[in-house]
C-alpha cells in the first residue's frame, strides 16, 4: 500500500521489466558470441580445406600438363641443383664459355608456352621445360648441353640461336648495388646488396599481437586491433623505404662516402610474407615470397640468399 501511495510500485514493475529485458539481451549477446565463434572456426576450417584442395589441383594440373600432347611418355629431370655464390659463378662461367659453330647454340627464356625451336630439339622432353618455367633454356644442336636455369630476375621471353649461349649476369645476381627489403607483419629490414654482401641500412620491429583462440566478441576486437597494429607497422616500413631511396637520389655530396655503395637504381626488391607483399607492389621493382626468420640483419641476409639462389634442371 505504501509503495502504491508513493508511486514506487510502478517503478518497481518497470525495473523488473528492464531487468528481464536486460537478461534477454544478455542471452542474445551470448548466442551471438557463440555464433561468431563458430563462424570463425568454420572459416578457419574452410580456409584449410581450400588450401589442401588448391594443392591437389596444382598437382593434378601439373600431371595433366606433363601427360598432355601427342606423347604420353613419362619424363623426369636428370638432376636438379640449387646454388649461389661461388658455385653460381662457376656454373655460369662454364655455360658462358661454351662455343660451337654458327647457329649451334639455342638460348630461350620461357615463361609460358614452350617455343617450337625448343620442342624441335628436345622432343618428348620439352614437357620438362613447361614444368621448370619460368626458366632460361640452354641447348646445343648436338645434345651435349640440355639445361634449364631459373633466373631470380628473368628477362622477357626470347628465342635465339648463336655460336654461344646468351647469359646476362644481371639475371642471376646484381651487377651493381641494389636496394633490398624484407617485410613481415612484425619486422622490416632495408639493406643494400652488392652481389656478395648485404649491408643493413635500417630496420623496424613492431610489437604485434600473437594468435587468439577465445572466439566471440573478444576475438573480433583482438583481430581488429591486430590488423591495426600490422597496418601501422607496414606504414612505418613504407616510410623507411621512401626516406632512404629519396635521400640516395639526392646530391652525391650529401651521401656518406664511408658506408656501403649507394644504389644508383631507385628500384627496390621487396621480399617477405605473401600476406603483406601486396602493400609494396607500387614501390617494388620485384616482390617474392621467402621464408626468413631471426633478427632483422640475419633475416634480411637469409631472404637475399634465398631469392638469389639459382635452380638448375638437367633436361
Amino acid at each position: 500500500m505504501l509503495d502504491e501511495l508513493l508511486g514506487r510500485a510502478e517503478l518497481k514493475a518497470r525495473i523488473e521489466e528492464l531487468e528481464e529485458e536486460k537478461r534477454h539481451l544478455e542471452r542474445r549477446a551470448e548466442a551471438e558470441e557463440e555464433r561468431r565463434s563458430e563462424a570463425a572456426r568454420k572459416r578457419q576450417e574452410a580456409e584449410a580445406t581450400i588450401n589442401r584442395l588448391e594443392d591437389r589441383i596444382e598437382g593434378l594440373e601439373e600431371r595433366i600438363e606433363r601427360l598432355s600432347g601427342d606423347d604420353e611418355t613419362e619424363v623426369a629431370f636428370r638432376g636438379i641443383e640449387e646454388f649461389h655464390g661461388e658455385r653460381r659463378e662457376e656454373v655460369l662461367s662454364r655455360l658462358s664459355s661454351f662455343e660451337t659453330g654458327p647457329e649451334g647454340a639455342l638460348t630461350a627464356m620461357v615463361h609460358d608456352d614452350v617455343p617450337d625451336a625448343v620442342s624441335d630439339v628436345l622432343g618428348d622432353r620439352s614437357a620438362l621445360v613447361r614444368r621448370a618455367a619460368p626458366c632460361l633454356v640452354c641447348l646445343d644442336d648436338a645434345g651435349l648441353v640440355t639445361v634449364a636455369l631459373a633466373p631470380p630476375t628473368p628477362p622477357a621471353a626470347f628465342v635465339e640461336w648463336g655460336s654461344g649461349f646468351r647469359l646476362d649476369r644481371s639475371w642471376f645476381t646484381p651487377t651493381e648495388p641494389r636496394w633490398v627489403a624484407l617485410v613481415r607483419s612484425d619486422l622490416f629490414a632495408l639493406g643494400i646488396y652488392d652481389g656478395d654482401n648485404v649491408t643493413l641500412v635500417d630496420e623496424v620491429e613492431s610489437d604485434v599481437m600473437g594468435a587468439h583462440s577465445k572466439g566471440g566478441f573478444s576475438q573480433a576486437r583482438f583481430e581488429r586491433r591486430r590488423d591495426q597494429q600490422i597496418d601501422e607497422h607496414l606504414d612505418r616500413a613504407r616510410a623507411v623505404i621512401e626516406t632512404h631511396v629519396e635521400a640516395a637520389a639526392g646530391d652525391d655530396s650529401e651521401r656518406d662516402q664511408t658506408g656501403p655503395p649507394i644504389p644508383t637504381d631507385p628500384g627496390v626488391i621487396v621480399l617477405g610474407e605473401e600476406t603483406v607483399l601486396g602493400q609494396f607492389t607500387d614501390l617494388a621493382d620485384r616482390t617474392a615470397t621467402v621464408d626468413a626468420t631471426g633478427d632483422p640483419g640475419d633475416a634480411l641476409r637469409s631472404a637475399v640468399r634465398e631469392f638469389w639462389t639459382v635452380r638448375l634442371s638437367l633436361l
